[in-house]
């Protein structure tokens, strides 16, 4: 197989970039319907502002959950390819969360006017969505491979964002409708792959520090 100076082999790339470019596309068809639907009148754009913020919140999740389970389960474990494909698409995954978080702001302007939007602004189950979408942006405008390479370790702490623009995009949900028991649901996956790391890892620091 043809090598590029040490780097990855060319076909592996390819087939790399072209998973990718299928799983973006796949992502972006749900929005495609929506403007769709709200262009053509099909649906008014408020009905579209739960399932557009409900589906970044979810792909917010897809995102973060990949790293801690491959961390978990270790090369060795049966499903450790999968897993390991899933994390080759957290950054198409983390983009799109982005991008339905944009297009839930879309459908929040078409449905207000802008003295509207100016008056609701204070109220915390607003400006948190404002907050949310800020944090969001930061990460999802760098996530390319030329930012990677000037960027280096800063690239990967920038990411970090993800981590408040999720908590934050949970109490923007909540404070809107009241209803915990959804919120909770969707944290809760990544609060227990958060602890089950957490635990691994001290486990492990006691380990190296008292050796058998």
């Amino acid at each position: 197989m043809v090598r590029v100076s040490g780097k990855r082999p060319l076909g592996g790339m390819r087939r790399r970039g072209r998973v990718k470019l299928a799983v973006s596309i796949a992502l972006a068809v749900p929005g495609v319907l929506m403007l769709t639907d709200w262009w053509q009148g099909r649906a008014l754009a408020m009905d579209l502002l739960h399932p557009t913020g409900e589906l970044s919140v979810r792909l917010m999740i897809l995102a973060m959950l990949a790293g801690p389970l491959v961390e978990l389960s270790g090369t060795a474990h049966p499903l450790g390819r999968l897993l390991r494909g899933w994390l080759t698409i957290r950054r198409n995954l983390g983009v799109a969360a982005f991008g339905y978080a944009v297009l839930h702001f879309v459908f929040y302007a078409a449905d207000m006017t802008v003295p509207a939007m100016v008056d609701e602004l204070p109220i915390p189950s607003i400006w948190t969505g404002w907050l949310a979408l800020a944090l969001l942006a930061i990460p999802a405008v760098i996530s390319f491979d030329a930012a990677v390479t000037a960027l280096r370790r800063r690239w990967k702490q920038v990411q970090y964002l993800v981590y408040p623009a999720f908590i934050i995009a949970l109490a923007h949900w909540l404070l809107l409708d009241w209803h915990w028991l959804g919120a909770a649901l969707h944290l809760a996956p990544l609060a227990l792959v958060w602890t089950l790391r957490l635990a691994r890892r001290r486990s492990l620091s006691r380990t190296r520090g008292f050796p058998a």
